[in-house]
């Protein structure tokens, strides 16, 4: 079961049935066999001087209401504590994992395995522990550590672990930070541990003029190639959620516009990379502060993205959003720009123009910041209650408005239905990709 109970690590500061998805930093979402979903993240709270320590988890029966529940271990286990002097666990990564087939039998006994990270702010002594389940909800026995590098040794930094699986089925962890960028080393399916004593191949990486900001890769298979997301700049204020897309699980990971995310010249360090989701504000809205550190996950076909953000009124504060991920024509990820609210609250009651005034934000990779939404004007024949759809679009921004400029704008796009929180109503939205490879995302006009 989830650790409940105080220790040393573990001290009650705070009525924690209040924090909802508040205080969800570095979240990955699995569903468990008893119908619940289950969001393990970082140890993190706003405001207070000590947390609970040991893996955040939280269960929600629908993606919308979460619950805190406690902590998947008691405290940070001695291994990887004692190695990396960490006094909580970072970005803990969770997969339901097959065991090996112990009794010859051809059945394999499903398991969890929980790569959790244990490390300080600033240091490359960090490691890479696992811990593992026979369900979601424990309980965790810690297995040590599975990887550990050392700052004055190694320019690879053991953190942000995530597990993908290549073509043949076999696992990898993904891994590592700013200094030595993401790494892909693969793993025993035996045993969830390296399969060889080695770094891995690196597939993504800064150049050092923007201080090697990338951590927070994630990894999902769609249509035999392997799509590659990454958080590049800081957590703090200026996170954005960019993509690579390969035919090999190590890579190379081209951007939209073909450019590789392992070489990225000073004057593309900031560009390369397809930026889907970054900071934003919708009118009426609060203003959304660094979104990322994504995971993605599935439910049935769907597709969701799991992202940690702040707000402009409150930057110290973060919670966990979920965001459906739609798919282009030419298979490109886009994000939606509300958060997901719940089944039912996505259609229309009935269908209506596409064509019309929309509320969008353009994700210029050289703006770091929060984009507020412009007004914009979309062409298109198509009618749609919200079932998602892929489309051609034309943006025309309002050249009155300014930074989106005025020249109008053409789109590899998905429409789709998504709840407006400002409005509160289903209303259509879309997200898509134009020929500089930049993605717009955008709510129609609700009129009063």
């Amino acid at each position: 079961m989830i650790d409940t109970a105080d220790t040393a690590d573990t001290v009650d500061t705070a009525d924690t049935a209040t924090w909802g998805a508040r205080n969800a930093h570095d979240p990955t979402v699995v569903h468990g066999d008893d119908g619940l979903w289950y969001m393990f993240s970082t140890d993190a709270a706003s405001g207070l001087d000590r947390v609970p320590a040991g893996v955040h988890v939280r269960t929600s029966p629908d993606l919308v209401t979460w619950t805190y529940r406690g902590t998947a271990l008691k405290g940070v286990p001695t291994p990887a504590g004692s190695w990396s002097g960490a006094v909580g666990l970072w970005a803990p990564e969770v997969v339901r994992w097959p065991a090996a087939d112990a009794d010859g039998d051809g059945l394999r006994e499903t398991r969890w395995h929980m790569y959790y990270s244990a490390s300080t702010f600033g240091s490359r002594t960090s490691a890479i522990g696992l811990a593992t389940a026979a369900e979601p909800a424990g309980p965790w026995r810690d297995e040590g550590i599975v990887i550990a590098t050392d700052h004055a040794r190694d320019t690879i930094n053991a953190i942000d672990a995530a597990v993908g699986y290549d073509r043949d089925g076999t696992p990898w962890m993904l891994y590592g930070s700013f200094f030595g960028g993401i790494h892909a080393v693969e793993l025993a399916l035996e045993t969830g541990r390296r399969r060889r004593d080695e770094p891995g191949t690196l597939i993504a990486r800064r150049p050092a003029g923007v201080d090697g900001a990338i951590e927070g890769a994630y990894v999902v298979q769609r249509d035999g190639r392997h799509v590659l997301f990454v958080s590049y700049d800081s957590l703090v204020d200026t996170y954005s959620v960019r993509v690579g897309i390969s035919d090999s699980i190590t890579g190379p990971y081209l951007d939209h516009q073909g450019r590789d995310l392992t070489s990225p010249t000073d004057e593309h360090a900031v560009s390369t990379g397809t930026k889907v989701l970054g900071g934003l504000r919708f009118p009426g809205g609060p203003g959304l502060i660094a979104p990322g550190h994504n995971s993605i996950f599935h439910d049935g076909t769907d597709t969701f993205m799991v992202h940690h953000v702040r707000f402009a009124d409150a930057p110290t504060e973060h919670e966990a959003q979920i965001r459906r991920v739609h798919w282009t024509a030419t298979g490109w990820p886009v994000v939606s720009p509300h958060p997901y609210a719940g089944d039912g609250t996505e259609r229309l009651a009935a269908a209506e123009p596409v064509a019309g005034e929309w509320d969008a934000v353009r994700f210029a990779p050289e703006t770091a910041g929060v984009v507020d939404a412009e007004r914009v004007r979309i062409e298109s024949d198509l009618m749609s209650a919200g079932e998602p759809a892929t489309t051609h679009l034309t943006v025309i921004p309002d050249a009155s408005s300014g930074s989106a400029g005025s020249e109008a704008a053409g789109l590899d796009a998905v429409v789709f239905g998504a709840w407006d929180p400002v409005a509160g109503c289903p209303v259509l939205s879309f997200s898509g990709i134009d020929a500089d490879g930049v993605v717009w995302s955008g709510s129609k006009t609700v009129r009063s």
